[in-house]
């Protein structure tokens, strides 16, 4: 049975995605999306009426995806040192996947085309990561909103520095894969823990 209204575009942008992430803006185009989606441009112009209303609903659609897989840090854990280990080390897994590092490549290269659609890009992954972790901390270390604020953003540092960097200029193997729902039991939690219990001994001594 044929695809139609918002199956048929679901199915539009998670083909568009992909298309986006192999080929770039600048090369991808309307004709490939309706040709590997399997039905027409008309159809396809229905849904999306240009390359970049589609790219920048594909956006929309990256975000969803990584907040949904992310989660809150009270999630995983109700000790709120495992808490912080387990959703800095989810939000790694996620970020140093191959799709999210060549999103933000993707991204990276048409800021200037699409300003709005990269500080979305740039807020998903980043400032919005920065919220979840300073609200955590300021609930369940007492913290005032700035101090909170300031500790997520050294704990991000930590993190980010220099691992995000190495993977986004290509100088480390990127996981091809990961679990949707899960942090994989394989993944190396040691330095995140060391720099999660470093932050605690710090907030303690305040």
């Amino acid at each position: 049975m044929a695809r139609r209204g918002d199956k048929l575009r679901e199915h539009i942008l998670w083909i568009a995605k992909d298309v986006f992430l192999e080929m770039g803006f600048e090369r991808a185009s309307m004709d490939v999306v309706a040709a590997r989606a399997e039905t027409s441009k008309r159809s396809l112009y229905a849904h999306f009426e240009s390359k970049e209303k589609l790219f920048l609903a594909v956006i929309d659609l990256v975000r969803g995806l990584f907040l949904s897989r992310l989660r809150m840090p009270g999630d995983y854990a109700e000790k709120p040192a495992e808490a912080l280990a387990m959703f800095c080390g989810r939000y790694l897994e996620i970020l140093l996947y191959e799709a999210s590092i060549q999103m933000c490549r993707v991204s990276m290269a048409e800021t200037t085309r699409f300003p709005q659609g990269a500080v979305q890009h740039f807020d998903v992954m980043f400032t919005e990561v920065h919220t979840r972790l300073s609200a955590y901390l300021k609930t369940n270390f007492g913290l005032s909103a700035r101090a909170s604020a300031e500790a997520a953003q050294r704990l991000l540092g930590q993190l980010l520095y220099p691992r995000f960097l190495r993977a986004l200029f290509g100088m480390d193997e990127l996981a091809e894969s990961f679990d949707r729902e899960a942090l994989a039991p394989d993944f190396d939690l040691k330095p995140i823990r060391k720099a999660v219990a470093d932050l605690i001994a710090s907030l303690q001594k305040h």
